[in-house]
């Protein structure tokens, strides 16, 4: 038999009797219904036959549990690296050698409020400690050699009382305009190559994510129709922290999808395709996959900001948009389809969002016209930043297929 009492002014325990007579405690629950749920799971576990007591006979110390934790995953590679990562950096060196039941959730957040303190981003603590939870919640499941649980419960709870935090705001994102995005692309096709260029260009006027556009194989690729289609297997270029590369499903299973190019973007992707052999339509001008972190440093980066603090580079650029990143050519497409006032629907879709209206999501489609008015739209916005930008500046001669 399993029963609850109050120990302390804020605190509830289970009591229950052992196997030798005696009555053992599962404390440190915070409401009295998590002690009585836990109470009334200790006793349907004894008619099962289930050992309950809380504690093994060894206590198991967190590092031992963290090794047959992680062994146990299925998750994304990245996923798994990620919280190697929270492990080795911030748990670990902390709660490495305490055995699982003398974690506390005041100890936790006491932790938590330290590192806060010492530099680490909110977000970078919040993420650690949600590690820690699914931890200790997964060992609350488990049982040893004997039957018994390794944890009675997971302790982390939210922290509900004391100052709250003031969460910074956080800056809007850097986005473009047509003309800046073409000046940035002639600035990517000088100073990296013509194919950087056009990635930015397509980025730009698809709205496509950059996994979606370095995995984009020739295969998907169908300009006689127009469109690109992102496979929902493999329609993404991964790229994982140990640089590790492969292709697999996209962000989310709405973003597979079948997104329409506008007519300027199809003689251009056109001729990029005659210049090399290789299934992916982007790739590096040595012909291998892209990895964010180098694009961003040798191509998007000296052209969005100029490269002015460089001694001698090998072509000079200049600022066009100071902060604008890849990601951010996603934000300029969804800014222009606002401006331009396409239904949510067809910016949801061609974005690969999913709608937060489950009715909506359900029976919302994107007509023809709607699709037509918006490759209308885009290629507007491109001849009109042609227009407007003449003879200016930087050399547009690798996009006159246009």
């Amino acid at each position: 038999m399993a029963w609850v009492e109050r120990s302390g002014k804020r605190f509830w325990r289970v009591r229950y009797f052992k196997d030798d007579g005696s009555i053992g405690s599962v404390t440190g629950f915070t409401t009295k219904s998590s002690a009585d749920n836990h109470a009334e799971d200790m006793e349907s576990a004894q008619r099962k036959g289930i050992i309950t007591e809380p504690e093994a006979d060894t206590p198991i110390a967190l590092a031992d549990w963290a090794e047959t934790w992680l062994e146990s995953l299925d998750v994304d590679l990245r996923t798994e690296e990620n919280y190697r990562s929270k492990l080795r950096r911030h748990i670990l060196p902390r709660w490495g050698g305490f055995a699982l039941a003398e974690i506390s959730n005041f100890k936790v957040h006491a932790w938590a409020k330290t590192l806060r303190q010492g530099g680490l981003a909110d977000v970078t603590v919040s993420d650690t400690i949600k590690v820690l939870s699914l931890m200790l919640a997964d060992a609350a499941d488990e049982t040893d050699s004997t039957g018994r649980k390794l944890l009675a419960a997971n302790p982390i709870r939210p922290h509900r009382r004391g100052r709250g935090r003031r969460t910074r705001r956080q800056p809007e994102k850097v986005w473009a305009m047509p003309k800046e995005v073409i000046l940035i692309a002639d600035q990517v096709a000088a100073n990296y190559d013509a194919g950087g260029g056009l990635l930015i260009l397509t980025a730009a006027w698809s709205g496509a994510r950059w996994g979606e556009l370095i995995g984009l194989q020739r295969r998907n690729l169908h300009l006689d129709d127009g469109c690109f289609v992102v496979d929902p297997d493999i329609g993404t270029l991964h790229e994982s922290s140990s640089g590790k590369l492969w292709l697999g499903p996209p962000k989310t299973p709405e973003s597979a999808r079948t997104v329409t190019l506008p007519e300027f973007l199809l003689p251009l992707l056109r001729q990029h395709l005659d210049t090399y052999d290789h299934p992916h339509v982007f790739v590096t001008p040595g012909g291998d996959l892209h990895r964010r972190s180098n694009f961003a440093r040798r191509a998007m980066r000296p052209a969005a900001d100029g490269n002015h603090t460089v001694r001698q580079p090998r072509v000079r650029t200049r600022p066009i948009k100071p902060g604008l990143t890849f990601h951010g050519l996603r934000h300029s497409h969804k800014t222009w389809m606002i401006a331009d006032a396409m239904p949510e629907v067809a910016q949801s879709r061609r974005l690969g969002h999913k709608l937060p209206d489950k009715i909506q999501e359900t029976y919302s489609h994107v007509a023809v016209e709607v699709e037509q008015r918006l490759m209308t739209a885009l290629q507007k916005r491109w001849t009109d930043a042609i227009a407007e930008l003449g003879d200016q500046e930087t050399d547009g001669s690798w996009r006159t297929a246009a």
